[in-house]
């Protein structure tokens, strides 16, 4: 019984470090440089374009993973994604629009 107890207990932590990097909130860092970025984002006046709708929250607990929920911190260090926004669209990983609604949230294609 002591046996399973600590296989069980290995398993676990092992699926728990795969999982935690997939399951990371949408904290990010806005860098004046596309070189330091993970992301490079293309800002769409269009919703209907956009592959991720998202909202900007002023509350860090409320980012939510991959859900479109971004809070934006001051320091590199916090952040989940280090993003970088182009002029050009076809630059981007990631076309976004900003909605004022946080239901709006999340990915559209």
């Amino acid at each position: 019984m002591n046996k399973k107890f600590i296989i069980c207990g290995v398993l676990f932590f092992i699926l728990f470090l795969f999982t935690s990097g997939f399951l990371q909130s949408q904290v990010v860092y806005l860098t004046k440089y596309k070189s330091e970025a993970d992301k490079v984002i293309y800002i769409s006046n269009y919703k209907s374009e956009a592959d991720l709708v998202v909202y900007e929250t002023d509350y860090k607990s409320e980012a939510e993973p991959w859900s479109g929920i971004w809070y934006f911190t001051k320091y590199k260090s916090e952040a989940d994604w280090v993003i970088y926004f182009s002029k050009y669209k076809s630059e981007a990983d990631i076309v976004v629009y900003f909605t004022r609604y946080k239901s709006e949230a999340g990915w559209n294609k």
